[in-house]
């Protein structure tokens, strides 16, 4: 056994999941994670857009640099914290789709600046963060490039009418230290019957006053950037700027995130809502993410209780499902499933599972879990094992949460 496997998750090079990793792990099938890879990518090119994916998702390094070899234009991030952790594994072109706030992290951002091959985009919203951002950019010497956000009501961030953005746009233009170099929304935050329609409409409405703006001269690029898109709507993004000539005029980035991964909850749904209004999409995205688990009580007659909690799996967007059952410490054997199984609730450290008539289980099985929303699992973790069709350890990958 591996003298690595004694912190959680741990593994190393030619363990087995079933045999050698200390359990519950955190595991990413290899063949699943390289067509997602493959698959976005040849998706974002051919809609004639860049592809900068969200790396709050996963926050591991490796992964990036899978992302970036596979042609991506950069990676987006949501703090200055994770943009630093990014440019310390290689990232040199960062997208930070969020407001950069506080005199600390402009601080991180201005030291990195530094290094003039690196290339960073912050969102601004309001006068006051242009006024702040500009005063202390200014103080050091530095230009930082700027992207307006624009927003829906009730949404998340960003300017919510047309004249706010102009506004917005004469602002950082009496900002020296302050580049405009494009315009930014998200969509994921349009939900209800219509969602389809109004978000075709956000997009088009984006692309409008990115029109606007560069027929005034606000942009400092000739090319500027308009980007959106999260990992349930990207299709709509991707033709909403396509139809409007985006191409033509502009940079168009996508950035979805979760698609790395995939799940077995609420993105595989709307995986085959994609794959629904796209005929021509033969094959979709496919679930890598997993975490496995020792069945640890059997307490009473169907009912099992899993040494697996809130503590190693997401449980906001639906629980974990039940899907393989291997025996421990058998190699190479196949996974019987145990899907008819169900995780009722968690606890920090514990998962309920109800036991499916005709499914026999013993102390010490181990069960892989398919999971939802991949972002709170990853941070549950400092590593994920990344296993091939053998189940395998390939590559043992930090996280940097």
């Amino acid at each position: 056994m591996s003298t690595a496997a004694v912190e959680k998750g741990a593994a190393a090079p030619g363990d087995s999941l079933v045999r050698d990793v200390s359990l519950p792990a955190l595991v990413i099938h290899r063949q699943a994670l390289e067509h997602n890879i493959r698959w976005m990518q040849t998706f974002v090119s051919n809609s004639g857009a860049e592809l900068a994916p969200h790396g709050k998702t996963s926050m591991v390094p490796a992964l990036f640099r899978r992302q970036l070899e596979e042609g991506a234009w950069g990676i987006t991030l949501a703090t200055a914290v994770q943009t630093r952790a990014a440019y310390a594994h290689g990232v040199r072109r960062v997208l930070m789709a969020n407001q950069l706030v506080g005199m600390p992290n402009m601080a991180l951002i201005a030291d990195l600046l530094d290094d003039s091959m690196f290339e960073f985009y912050c969102m601004v919203d309001h006068p006051d963060n242009v006024a702040a951002l500009g005063e202390y950019f200014g103080g050091r010497g530095l230009r930082l490039n700027v992207m307006i956000e624009y927003g829906v009501p009730g949404g998340r961030c960003g300017c919510r009418t047309e004249q706010q953005v102009l506004a917005l746009a004469s602002a950082i233009a009496a900002q020296p230290a302050l580049a405009l170099t494009g315009i930014e929304g998200y969509e994921g935050v349009i939900h209800g019957d219509q969602a389809v329609v109004d978000i075709k409409a956000f997009a088009a409405s984006l692309v409008c006053l990115a029109v606007e703006l560069q027929d005034k001269g606000a942009f400092a690029l000739d090319r500027p950037i308009v980007t959106a898109s999260g990992s349930a709507w990207y299709d709509l993004i991707a033709e909403a700027f396509d139809a409007q000539a985006v191409r033509e005029r502009f940079l168009s980035v996508l950035r979805p995130g979760s698609y790395v991964v995939h799940d077995h909850g609420i993105y595989k749904d709307a995986q085959c809502c994609v794959l629904d209004r796209r005929s021509e999409l033969s094959e979709g995205l496919r679930p890598a993410l997993e975490v496995w688990a020792h069945v640890q009580s059997l307490p009473e007659p169907g009912f099992a209780v899993i040494a697996m909690g809130k503590r190693d799996v997401a449980y906001d967007a639906g629980l974990p499902n039940p899907l393989l059952r291997y025996k421990a410490g058998a190699l190479f054997a196949q996974g019987d499933d145990v899907s008819a199984c169900k995780v009722t609730a968690v606890m920090d450290q514990h998962a309920f599972m109800t036991v499916a008539p005709g499914c026999e289980l013993h102390i010490g099985d181990i069960i892989a879990f398919g999971t939802s929303h991949p972002c709170l699992t990853f941070d549950k973790w400092r590593s994920v094992c990344l296993v091939d069709e053998n189940l395998l350890v390939i590559e043992t990958m930090s996280t940097c949460f």
